[in-house]
């Protein structure tokens, strides 16, 4: 055997060590995170029993992160979905969204209680609505009395400019005719993807951006998210790697799953037209929380909730949650066609990143499995409330 040969031999062999010790490494690592997580393996396993083909959480605190998988991103194969696969996180777009509104009012740029109408002039009109008396504050806490629109692809879709993309001034007009308010301004909370469109006017009106670039330069670039993206208009292709989304039927043990529907992001825009990874979002809520990218007084008002139900609140763009173990978890909740999110982050470094790669499907929802599975990812290593 030459030199050169014997060299080539002994690059293959250090490749394929290399390759087998990677893989061993990596089922030794799901091994340990399975063995140490049994808790929120099995809280997994159940939701995603009652959810979608797969799904999968990424947790962790200030020093440990760990993800576990059920099921498959992909039906008909076993592929377990990775915390760095690329996912389409849906109304989490709105915490982004939310952020670079707060900025802009740092830069006194705008006033959170000026009303909308001082900066949109006569968009928020019509069946019932005064922009005069909504404020910015109420639109980013969704307290402005809009009528709930969540848009849904060939169903309730405003029109379309011809090359198939959607202008945010369409869907709002197309919004607020469908429903009329259905409180006063202040008064009561109704979720809304409305308010969010609104907000992603403001945006462009006061940055000359698109609402992505807007994003994207102030928020997504600084913090270094490298797979985190906010699609331009036209962009649907959804980059690799990443999990498959699925409609679906699920009525017991029988299911059946088929794609989710194509659509364009900017039917969704600034209130969810946003991709990204487990890992990106647990970062991006970390760096929240720990002052990187607001200042102290607008992190505060981010922060600062109004009641919804028992144990949960919203503030500005942000969801909060009381955890069986005490504390205050803060993040949000996202759902498009294909996928079902939720990121949560406490002060103290612990964190919770779910996906399952389904959204509109039949049968009953897995809300209480979704909830236990939060509860138990952010609360299996501390001391339960006496």
């Amino acid at each position: 055997m030459t030199t050169r040969n014997r060299t080539k031999l002994a690059s293959v062999i250090g490749a394929v060590c290399a390759t087998v010790l990677t893989l061993s490494s990596s089922a030794a690592h799901a091994a340990t995170a399975e063995s140490d997580h049994s808790e929120t393996l099995a809280a997994l396993k159940a939701f995603q029993a009652a959810a979608g083909p797969g799904a999968a959480v990424h947790a962790g605190n200030s020093s440990e992160s760990w993800t576990l998988s059920a099921g498959t991103g992909t039906v008909n194969a076993d592929r377990p979905i990775k915390a760095d696969e690329h996912i389409r996180i849906g109304s989490q777009t709105k915490t982004f969204t939310a952020v670079v509104v707060l900025q802009l009012a740092e830069e006194g740029r705008v006033s959170l209680d000026a009303p909308i109408d001082d900066y949109l002039p006569g968009v928020v009109t019509g069946n019932g609505y005064d922009g005069t008396r909504i404020t910015v504050r109420h639109l980013l806490q969704h307290t402005a009395g809009l009528g709930a629109y969540t848009p849904s692809p060939g169903l309730k879709t405003p029109p379309s400019n011809p090359d198939g993309t959607f202008s945010l001034s369409t869907v709002v007009r197309y919004a607020l005719d469908a429903s009329p308010p259905v409180s006063a301004p202040g008064e009561g909370f109704t979720y809304s993807n409305t308010d969010y469109y609104i907000l992603g006017m403001l945006i462009e009106k006061l940055t000359g951006q698109p609402v992505h670039e807007a994003v994207t330069e102030r928020v997504i670039e600084p913090l270094g998210l490298p797979h985190t993206l906010f699609p331009a208009p036209g962009d649907r292709a959804l980059p690799t790697p990443a999990v498959n989304g699925y409609h679906g039927v699920r009525v017991g043990s029988f299911y059946l799953w088929v794609p989710a529907t194509s659509y364009d992001p900017s039917l969704f825009s600034s209130a969810g037209a946003m991709v990204s990874t487990l890992e990106d979002l647990s970062a991006f809520y970390q760096a929240l929380a720990d002052g990187k990218v607001l200042s102290a007084k607008s992190l505060a008002e981010m922060r600062t909730a109004r009641a919804v139900n028992t144990g949960t609140g919203y503030g500005l763009g942000l969801q909060t949650y009381e955890p069986s173990c005490g504390g205050t978890a803060r993040g949000h909740s996202g759902g498009v066609p294909g996928y079902e999110t939720f990121t949560l982050t406490m002060d103290d470094g612990r964190y919770v990143s779910i996906v399952t790669n389904v959204l509109v499907q039949v049968g009953q929802r897995p809300d209480a499995q979704l909830r236990q599975l939060l509860d138990t990812a952010l609360c299996e290593d501390a001391p339960q409330r006496d």
